[in-house]
Parts: structure tokens; sequence; C-alpha cells
């Protein structure tokens, strides 16, 4: 058994500040990096997850209560009960008494059975109840093998998630990042890195002593897109994740970065300084065939696609100072969108096209902060207070923002809601993680 360790600092800032320490005891799981929740959501919804029954012998592989239970209070839209206070453990609606829930203070009630089918099947029936209105929310069943059990947890998180509150859940999603391991002044390792959104299953996709920069996910998930500094100089590449093949996509000289899928996952825009000043450029991934989008003696970085893939935002000097820039894919020139600020960078485009997320600089302020800009109104929301934050990047539902920032000299991610109401951390248990980028929606 791992055990995994779960913070809670303080779960109800407006409240009083509050230390818990949680040991959920989980097989078959590994967590690279731990959860410690920094701010909740006062206005959580109470649920109580009761632990599902299991027909099986022995114990079940997989916690799936358990896993449910941290994707709910993960969301911070839920605030699952203390199973110690639990009168009953009812697994059909027939055993439940809807009084000593409702005395327990829960809105909505899972239950659930896990059935074991032969041939390394089993067979999950889950059923949320409405403890105030006496009835059933929804209901389903879901198949996998032992393997894929903590997936059938996440996409159940993601179907309670959803009936609840009419968004789509995430908890099925992937975070990508690069882990740093510094041994010595001149040796620091790096692994390129994927795991689900709550950091366990982490799979490591390159190692290198080299710098890795900028990962991106294609929008199939099947695919990513990064740079490595080996062997001799920066270079972009694509690899696939089911069969690890690689395929190095430029190797100019100078500067060859920032590769970012378009939406339907035939090019990559990216940043070559090849004829001097860098530049946006977009990649044929089939052909290779380049096609320069911006022509300017400044320095043209960090591009990212709008949904309908007609433009793509970036970051440029050519003001003055780091400011975001948008231009057309049909040729024309490019226009500026912030003006709020000395400095925006880093834009993440959100999946409605209505928003961006950066890194923001105000006009008397001395940091750096993860905000959100209205394309339309202009307004910015500041949503982090992390020193030293970097590359923000929007979950596939448009609700929370993962990003790279620092604790003391420890480099770590954290994860805020667009309304700034939620936030948490996730370091690595050695190492410095940055780099991250938020997978679309998978389900394996």
């Amino acid at each position: 058994m791992r055990m995994v360790t779960v913070v809670i600092k303080s779960l109800c800032s407006s409240v009083f500040q509050v230390v818990l320490i949680m040991m959920l005891c989980l097989q078959q799981a590994q967590a690279d990096l731990t959860i410690e929740i920094t701010q909740g959501n006062d206005q959580a919804v109470p649920v109580a997850v009761v632990p599902f029954a299991w027909d099986g012998k022995g114990i079940l592989p997989e916690n799936v209560a358990g896993i449910i239970t941290d994707d709910l209070r993960l969301s911070g839209q839920f605030k699952p009960i203390d199973r110690d206070h639990f009168l009953s453990l009812p697994s059909n609606v027939e055993e439940v008494f809807f009084n000593d829930w409702n005395m327990l203070g829960a809105t909505y009630l899972l239950i659930g059975q896990v059935v074991i089918l032969g041939d390394d099947q089993y067979q999950i029936n889950y059923q949320l109840l409405d403890v105030v209105r006496k009835i059933s929310v929804t209901s389903g069943e879901v198949t996998g093998s032992q393997a894929l059990l903590r997936s059938v947890a996440h996409r159940i998180s993601d179907a309670i998630y959803e009936k609840i509150t009419g968004i789509p859940g995430v908890f099925s999603t992937k975070i990508l990042y690069v882990i740093a391991n510094r041994y010595s002044v001149a040796r620091t390792d790096y692994q390129l890195v994927y795991a689900d959104m709550d950091g366990f299953r982490a799979i490591t996709v390159l190692r290198s002593r080299e710098p890795i920069l900028a990962p991106s996910w294609s929008h199939d998930g099947k695919k990513i897109a990064y740079v490595s500094f080996a062997p001799d100089r920066p270079a972009i590449y694509v690899q696939n994740l089911a069969t690890g093949k690689r395929q190095q996509m430029t190797n100019f000289q100078g500067m060859n970065n920032a590769p970012v899928w378009s939406p339907d996952d035939k090019k990559l825009a990216l940043v070559l300084s090849r004829l001097g000043n860098p530049n946006i450029y977009t990649l044929d991934v089939a052909t290779k065939e380049l096609t320069q989008v911006t022509h300017h003696f400044a320095i043209d970085n960090e591009p990212a696609w709008m949904p309908d893939g007609k433009s793509i935002v970036f970051t440029s000097n050519r003001g003055g100072s780091a400011q975001i820039y948008q231009v057309p894919m049909a040729g024309g020139d490019a226009s500026r969108m912030t003006f709020e600020g000395r400095f925006n960078a880093r834009a993440e485009v959100f999946p409605d096209g209505k928003s961006i997320a950066m890194v923001h600089k105000g006009e008397n302020s001395s940091d750096y902060t993860i905000a959100v800009m209205s394309i339309d109104s202009g307004r910015i929301t500041k949503l982090t207070s992390m020193l030293f934050v970097d590359s923000p990047a929007v979950s596939p539902n448009g609700k929370m923002l993962i990003y790279a920032g620092k604790e003391g000299q420890k480099g770590v991610l954290g994860i805020v809601s667009v309304d700034g109401q939620i936030s948490y951390r996730l370091p690595s248990k050695e190492g410095d993680v940055r780099e991250p980028a938020w997978s679309p929606y998978i389900y394996q």
C-alpha cells in the first residue's frame, strides 16, 4: 500500500484556518504530486458518499467511493460528509432512511455496488439521491477491468458533477508537466510526465539531461508536442502516447519553441527565429510545410489558437512591453488585445473563445499573477497570490486553471477556479514541477 496525504490548509477562508490531514490507503495507485487545498468554498454542497458494497473476495482492488469522494472535494463545489458520522451504509435505495441523512445535513447521497463479472471485469452500479426531495436524481452502470477501476471512478465523478452543476466534470482528464531534479550545479535531470488530474498514475514520457519545455496536448488526447534540447539545440517533437514513438518536427538554427496544436490537430503553431527575429509560424504536421504568420522586427512568442482556428493570439513586445496580440490566419495585421498592466503574456484561450488566461503584472505592482481577461470587455480578474507564476492552462470545461509557481525555492503546480474561490497546490515529492498542460477530455 502507498499512502497519499491530502492536506487541507484552509477549508473556509471566511470562517477560520483549519488543518486536517487525511490518510487515504489506496491500492495500486501512485501519486507523484501531493494535493494541498489552500482555499475552499464555504458554499460547497454537502454530499454523503457511502462505501460501495462489494461481493468479491478480499479487499476491493480500488476504493471507488473514496476516489469519488476526493474528486468531489477537489472540485470545491462539494463538501463530503465524514464517514464516521454515517448512521448506516446502504447500497440500494430500499435501505436508505432519508431522515438520517437529512439530520447529517446531506443534500445528496451516493450509493452503489461493485460486482465482479469474471475475466477481470467489474461492474459498478451507482445511484445519486436527493436527500431533501427523497428522490433519485440519476443512476448508472459502468464496467471496466481492475486496471481501469480508477478511471471508472473518475467517470462516475464526472457524471455526478455534471448532473448537479450542469457542467461537464474534468476528473477523467490528465495533466502534463515537467519535473526537474537538480543534483549539482552541473547536472539537472528532466522528466516529462503525465498523470490523472489528481496526481495519480503518473507516467514518464521522456527522460533527459537537457531541458524539456512547452508541452502541449493534441485535441484528440493521443499525442503531445514539446521542446527538447537534445542533442545539440532546441527542437520540437511530436510523440504518440500509446506507442511512445516520437518524431522530430523542427531543428532550425536559433529558437524552436512553444508548439501548440490547431483545433483540428493538423497543424502546430510555433515560434522560430530561423530568419532572425522570433516570429509565429504554422507547421503542417503531415507534410512539415511551414507558413510564416507574423513578420515583425520585435519578439513574437507564445502562440495560442482561437477555438475556431481562424486566428492566433500571441505575446509580443512590439509596443514596448510584453502584451498580447491577435493575428488572423487569413492574412492581415495583428491587433493588440491587452491594454491594462505593464506585462501580459503566456495567453491561453478558454474553450468558449470568450476569455483568455495569462500572466499579468499591474501598472503599480511588483508581483506577477495569473489573471483572466474577458475578450469583449477587456476586464481583468486576478486569481493568484503565489509568487513567480507562469504557464497557465485552462481545464476543458473552462472552470479551472493550472499554472506553475514557486513556494520558497521549490517549483510547484497550482490549480485555481476561474472565480478565485477554490485553490490548491500540487508539489512533487521530489524536484521542481513546471510547464503544466491540461488535457482534453480523456476516457481510458
